[in-house]
């Protein structure tokens, strides 16, 4: 029974940057004497969700488990919808949040909008105006934001776009970005205890000049992303002292190309995807990232690492207009020129370095929060 005058807030996440982005609000709401918070997994990526749930030591109230083995879109859409609609009911939140851009955020917002709970969207107003870059995550982040009472925009430039499309003003907040938040409790526990990375040998990540790269995004696949690792091979061939690591996504369309183009040298490291922390302990190791990641994009500059972007177009572009970050698309001579430039211009590195992070400031949660307070 929740207690008169305490707001009961629902926090929905079902994949791994969902609930590292998510988890700061969590806690913070957790540790608040005003608000009872309640958290709502869909699983809708079991594993990866469950790894970071143990890092923050996060038990999820209502756990829906709906993964299952090669499920379509619209399966996913169907149970989350279902399920969390019947949660929402039961719960009778003052409000609910979802993330980003993914299919529990999407059908979250329709359930609670089902159920009449107030909807709010963290990370709101990420745009490229182009429904195949990314797919379907640019559709699901367009249909959110209107049903949505609270748009929580990372940046100015995100809250610029929730105008554009008419969303009202009084609806729309910049908070800065929560993974900003994550980031700084993953850095206080990397600092505590060394993630242990079992693949890697142990000189490894003591390299000057290591390289860590993701890449994945389904719009790449086939002969751009062939291209992708052509270049990262040259890179390797061509600079003596560089050290790539690697953690490979699960996807043949992914295994593939990188084991047939990759798998022959030394100085790359080709490893199974990897927790959290060990992934934050390696973007702090290292001297520059290659990827395809939004969220790598907006944690990378509180570490002072610049990021090459290996794609056309970027929903995240503070840390282009930043200098934090540049897009290099998917060209294996661009990709090629742009890390040469940083592995042997020390001006042009300490430029990309010496930048603050645009995305926030670690206390996005906070803000949150109290808007929360004034307004649910």
């Amino acid at each position: 029974m929740i207690r008169m005058g305490i707001k009961r807030i629902a926090i929905i996440v079902g994949t791994r940057p969902e609930a590292i982005k998510m988890a700061p609000v969590y806690l913070k709401l957790r540790a608040d004497e005003r608000f009872d918070a309640v958290m709502l997994a869909t699983a809708q990526h079991r594993e990866m969700l469950d790894q970071v749930f143990e890092v923050f030591g996060i038990t999820p109230d209502v756990d829906l488990d709906l993964m299952r083995p090669n499920q379509s879109l619209s399966q996913v859409a169907s149970g989350v919808i279902t399920g969390i609609e019947q949660a929402l009911v039961q719960l009778k939140p003052d409000a609910a949040l979802v993330h980003g851009d993914t299919s529990t955020t999407l059908f979250s917002a329709i359930a609670g909008f089902y159920a009449r709970v107030p909807i709010g969207h963290v990370e709101a107003g990420l745009r490229t105006y182009n429904f195949d870059a990314p797919f379907p995550e640019e559709m699901n982040r367009r249909l959110v934001d209107p049903i949505c009472r609270w748009c929580f925009a990372p940046t100015s430039g995100a809250a610029e776009n929730l105008r554009s499309e008419q969303i009202p003003q009084d609806n729309i907040f910049v908070t800065g970005n929560t993974v900003v938040d994550a980031l700084m409790i993953a850095r206080d526990l990397i600092t505590e205890q060394t993630p242990d990375i079992p693949q890697l040998p142990a000189d490894t990540l003591n390299s000057n000049k290591l390289i860590l790269v993701t890449g994945h995004r389904r719009e790449s696949f086939g002969a751009p992303f062939r291209e992708f690792c052509l270049g990262l091979r040259d890179i390797v061939e061509n600079n003596s002292e560089v050290v790539l690591v690697y953690p490979v996504h699960l996807n043949p369309n992914v295994q593939q190309p990188v084991r047939e183009i990759l798998g022959d040298s030394k100085r790359i490291h080709l490893i199974d995807p990897v927790g959290y922390l060990p992934f934050v302990y390696l973007m702090h190791q290292s001297y520059l990232i290659i990827t395809d990641s939004g969220g790598i994009q907006e944690e990378a500059p509180s570490f002072g690492k610049p990021v090459l972007v290996t794609r056309e177009v970027t929903e995240r572009p503070a840390a282009i207009e930043a200098g934090t970050a540049k897009l290099v698309g998917l060209s294996r001579q661009r990709i090629v020129e742009e890390a040469n430039r940083l592995l042997s211009d020390p001006h042009t590195y300490a430029e990309m370095t010496a930048r603050t992070n645009p995305y926030g400031d670690g206390h996005a949660s906070e803000r949150i929060i109290e808007i929360l307070n004034k307004t649910a």
